[in-house]
């Protein structure tokens, strides 16, 4: 297994491995060897991208069980029994695509996942990467005043924000759950203590932080507006350029992540689980 960085910040890709080999059928859990190397990885760069696989549903939700506890996306039915599995698709004839906003996925939950697989299975031919941002980063590079005013406030999440809302809307109109959205809403500290790297993050994102708790949103407005434009500074950045049979593990703890919306006219697919974590601290 080799692992090569991305990019200075954040980022690695890993080659010269075969998952499908490493786990062999679906009924046989992958390696613990392979795991911890994964892991490591992971924990070291924050995101992590397997090159080249080729594995079947029942292998990847395998596989998501080995990295952690894999949960069902709240507002789409998954795949036929895969109800973990939910597809992240755009179609040549759509022109907004899921989730294209910076983001940590659904803090508008108790406990936010800690972390998405994602399973790149129809790519278009130029176009569709997803940008990550290193949120260790983005707090370390705060002034200790801003530090300091932060450590006690609480962002509140939500997930009617029309600006994400509209991204998902076809895909629930055809495979939705029948959730409403104005009911979904979590308050977490706007600074995030990890809880396995012990190392401090921004944990605001626009997508779905709308306020300060206890204060209004136009009184939270100014100063959101500045941490949504610090988080995702370049030098915090890094680019996936996807290619079919990749595999993307990326920490939802301690990153923000933004699809490109850049291939009007083709198709592309990826099968996506989620894996469960805990209330921020």
């Amino acid at each position: 297994m080799k692992v090569t960085a991305l990019a200075p910040s954040m980022g690695a890709e890993i080659t010269n491995i075969d998952l499908a080999n490493c786990f062999g059928d679906a009924t046989k859990s992958i390696d613990s060897a392979v795991v911890a190397e994964i892991r490591s990885a992971w924990m070291e760069h924050q995101l992590v991208v397997i090159r080249g696989q080729s594995i079947s549903p029942a292998q990847q939700l395998s596989f998501a069980e080995a990295i952690g506890e894999p949960d069902i996306y709240p507002f789409l039915k998954g795949l036929e029994g895969f109800p973990m599995i939910t597809e992240v698709l755009k179609k040549e004839t759509e022109t907004v695509n899921f989730g294209g906003v910076w983001h940590s996925d659904t803090t508008y939950q108790p406990c936010p996942p800690m972390a998405t697989l994602l399973y790149a299975k129809e790519l278009p031919p130029l176009g569709g990467d997803t940008l990550f941002a290193n949120q260790y980063a983005a707090y370390e590079q705060l002034s200790n005043g801003l530090k300091h005013s932060l450590a006690a406030l609480h962002g509140v999440n939500v997930a009617a924000k029309k600006q994400v809302s509209v991204t998902r809307s076809e895909r629930v109109k055809e495979v939705g759950h029948g959730l409403q959205a104005e009911k979904m809403r979590g308050i977490h500290p706007v600074v995030r203590t990890h809880p396995e790297s012990g190392r401090r993050s921004l944990f605001v994102n626009p997508a779905h932080t709308i306020a300060f708790d206890g204060w209004t949103e136009l009184e939270s407005e100014g100063l959101l507006n500045y941490l949504f434009t610090h988080q995702i500074s370049p030098e915090f950045q890094c680019r996936l350029s996807w290619r079919t049979g990749d595999i993307a593990i990326w920490d939802n703890r301690c990153t923000l992540h933004y699809p490109l919306n850049d291939y009007h006219g083709y198709r592309r697919l990826l099968h996506r689980i989620t894996l469960k974590g805990d209330s921020p601290a």
